[in-house]
């Protein structure tokens, strides 16, 4: 199946779905859209239902309020499965998805049959990430694409932005379209998020953790401090913040790996 729209508290929300079996539902991060998972659902939907949706006020989706809340995002998923029918399913997230992921998992565990983490985080903000968060509103009030060229070029590893120019430009271009009040909104909603940490100890489903070797936005060092005393998986990969990108093979391998 092609893309879909379903009408959302006034809001239109898209997204596609395609294959048939187990369900698999792949929510993009921040600055990005549905498009970002498209080699993986093709692989997947072979043996599976798979659907990848556009997160409040990105890609095709649009936007409910000044804050987009994880646990919004979270609703806003569940509505789209109920209309579905799924009773279970596994959530892949990559960064801000995975806020909304794991939002998902403490709203509606009984839905949840895992949860897979892509260079994602089960903590909150540090007061450091947070003070970081309020300076780039400022810039987005003033310059919204001076703040979303920036963003990129940062989420992305020096060595990346000459190997795969052409993705990385594709990948800008995609931002860019993403409305001002969404990324506000988005910023908003991930400055305040919950701790969900407590998830790994205690969940009633497993939670797999991917992280690239050299993401400068979420490192392995945190991710092993997050997984202390816990019997999370994690499988390391050799890339940065856009393991989708940098890293398109390893990332298909490590999920395969997370399914199992």
């Amino acid at each position: 199946m092609g893309t879909t729209k379903i009408l959302y508290k006034n809001t239109n929300i898209s997204y596609t779905e395609r294959g048939k079996g187990n369900t698999l539902l792949f929510l993009h991060g921040f600055l990005e859209d549905n498009t970002m998972w498209e080699y993986y659902l093709d692989y997947f939907a072979q043996k599976n239902k798979v659907i990848a949706i556009d997160l409040l006020g990105h890609g095709d989706s649009g936007c409910l309020g000044y804050i987009h809340s994880m646990e919004d995002m979270a609703d806003m998923v569940f509505a789209i499965i109920s209309s579905l029918k799924i009773k279970k399913l596994t959530l892949i997230g990559h960064s801000m998805g995975g806020y909304v992921s794991l939002a998902f998992g403490e709203l509606y565990p009984d839905y949840v049959k895992k949860i897979i983490l892509v260079s994602s985080s089960t903590r909150a903000d540090s007061v450091d990430r947070k003070i970081n968060r309020d300076r780039a509103l400022e810039v987005i009030k003033k310059n919204s694409d001076l703040f979303v060229t920036m963003a990129i070029n940062n989420t992305f590893l020096v060595e990346t932005r000459i190997t795969h120019a052409k993705e990385v430009e594709h990948h800008l271009e995609i931002a860019l379209k993403t409305p001002k009040q969404g990324i506000i909104a988005a910023i908003e909603g991930m400055k305040s998020r919950t701790d969900r940490e407590v998830l790994l100890h205690f969940a009633p489903y497993p939670i797999k953790m991917i992280v690239g070797t050299s993401d400068p936005v979420i490192s392995p060092q945190e991710i092993q401090k997050e997984i202390e005393g816990t019997d999370t998986e994690v499988f390391e990969i050799n890339s940065g913040h856009m393991p989708q990108i940098e890293a398109k093979e390893e990332l298909l391998e490590a999920l395969i790996n997370s399914l199992k």
